[in-house]
């Protein structure tokens, strides 16, 4: 039970230095990522989502789960990589980004594919393992 307060605790705290990290912010930037992100969200991620989901439901009826989950966290990935995908700025820091982004984003969506293949595969062999008379 205490527990739970202290997460409690900690999620309102977490939550009050995000306001704080916001309200340090230019108001205009701040409108721009909402708008974009909300843009990004319901323009392209749950539409294709949805779209492929349908279409993989119809001809693949065990696959539809783990499609969709690959596509929502690429298109998780894809959100919080493509400010800096589409404008690298200068950075004061050669620290900052040190590695490829383009790159690094890349492997990323290779390994959701892949992972997501994996699940894929692993129920199909399942699939026919259950399916086999003794």
């Amino acid at each position: 039970m205490a527990g739970r307060y202290v997460m409690g605790a900690l999620g309102l705290a977490l939550m009050g230095l995000g306001v704080s990290l916001v309200w340090a912010q230019s108001p205009w930037d701040v409108a721009v990522w909402l708008v974009g992100s909300i843009v990004l969200h319901d323009g392209l991620i749950a539409p294709l989502v949805l779209l492929v989901g349908v279409g993989v439901a119809l001809t693949r009826p065990g696959v539809r789960g783990p499609v969709r989950a690959a596509l929502v966290t690429a298109g998780c990935l894809t959100a919080i990589a493509l400010p800096d995908i589409l404008r690298p700025g200068p950075h004061n820091n050669a620290t900052v980004l040190p590695l490829d982004y383009v790159r690094n984003w890349l492997v990323l969506l290779g390994v959701v594919g892949v992972g997501a293949g994996v699940v894929v595969a692993v129920r199909h062999v399942r699939g026919r393992r259950h399916r086999r008379p003794l």
